[in-house]
């Protein structure tokens, strides 16, 4: 049963609701940071901090002294203090579902751009996943920073909701059909690789949190041809673009800084490498979310 505050016909419930997150909501970036000792073995402080900024923004930074340690455990065992276990092992992750975001000089990974030093747009991790296994959690870790560039900015997507509704409700009612964003099919030498992956941009989860499947990109994209989901495009566009907007946090993860969220949207910036100095962030995607009962599992 979806809860009330995402019921578009219970007006009442959503203005609580909306009042609450939005008064609790950060306004700066630096109030997302939370310093640890060492992020393998949380203290019970650091981790209800992180507990805590993730309860009203959906997401945490962190600052740690691990510094430019490549050990893969720190993002590992983080996450399973926050409750992500079941990775989402895409195939372009290492084989311990971990993708180490670097610029590949050759092969499959140099045809994707993560693994370019371009740009990336607006964006949710695994977007086109099927609805079976959407990423609802999503964890960076920075191990070394580039040259130049490669910041991200962040975004809250129950705040992209709010505002969204604010300025109509039938933007929210667009967004969350069924066949309101469409992945075309993959090809590979001929054959479908991954069939088309239709789905909603907004969806309400049985554990009643709301989750967000969208990117910006132009190409490979079919939305809904009607006008209420083309407003709606149209609408996150600009606010996404608003440099002014007090929810849109922009910053750049510095070596054994990362970030926890429940997948909420992003961006990066293009970045420049230089021969002592390439940028190599750990990104860890999960099928849950960050919870506060830390994972018993090896």
């Amino acid at each position: 049963m979806i809860p009330a505050h995402f019921d578009l016909g219970n007006a009442a419930a959503y203005a609580a609701w909306r009042e609450r997150k939005l008064a609790d909501h950060p306004r700066r970036l630096d109030d997302l940071v939370v310093e640890v000792a060492d992020p393998r073995r949380l203290t019970f402080a650091e981790r209800e901090a992180l507990l805590a900024r993730c309860g009203v923004a959906n997401m945490a930074l962190y600052a740690s002294p691990t510094g430019d340690d490549p050990d893969k455990d720190i993002p590992r065992l983080l996450g399973r203090q926050l409750g992500l276990v079941s990775l989402d092992a895409n195939r372009l992750a290492d084989d311990d579902g971990i993708s180490p975001l670097a610029v590949a000089p050759a092969g499959t990974r140099s045809e994707f751009i993560p693994y370019t030093d371009r740009g990336i747009k607006w964006h949710t991790d695994g977007y086109y996943n099927t609805l079976e296994r959407q990423v609802r959690g999503l964890l960076l870790h920075c191990v070394q920073s580039a040259e130049t560039g490669g910041e991200n900015r962040l975004m809250d997507h129950e705040i992209a909701y709010i505002l969204l509704r604010d300025e109509n409700p039938d933007y929210i009612r667009a967004f969350m059909a069924p066949d309101a964003m469409t992945i075309p099919p993959r090809l590979e030498d001929g054959a479908v690789a991954r069939a088309a992956q239709p789905g909603p941009v907004f969806a309400v989860y049985p554990d009643g949190f709301l989750h967000m499947r969208y990117t910006a990109r132009t190409v490979s994209i079919e939305w809904h041809d009607d006008p209420a989901t083309k407003g709606a495009v149209a609408a996150l566009e600009r606010l996404l673009a608003d440099a002014a907007s007090p929810y849109v946090f922009r910053g750049r993860l510095e070596p054994g800084m990362g970030l926890v969220s429940n997948n909420v949207l992003h961006d990066r910036a293009a970045f420049r490498d230089t021969e002592t100095r390439k940028r190599l962030l750990y990104r860890a995607r999960y099928y849950d979310r960050i919870t506060d009962a830390p994972s018993s599992a090896d």
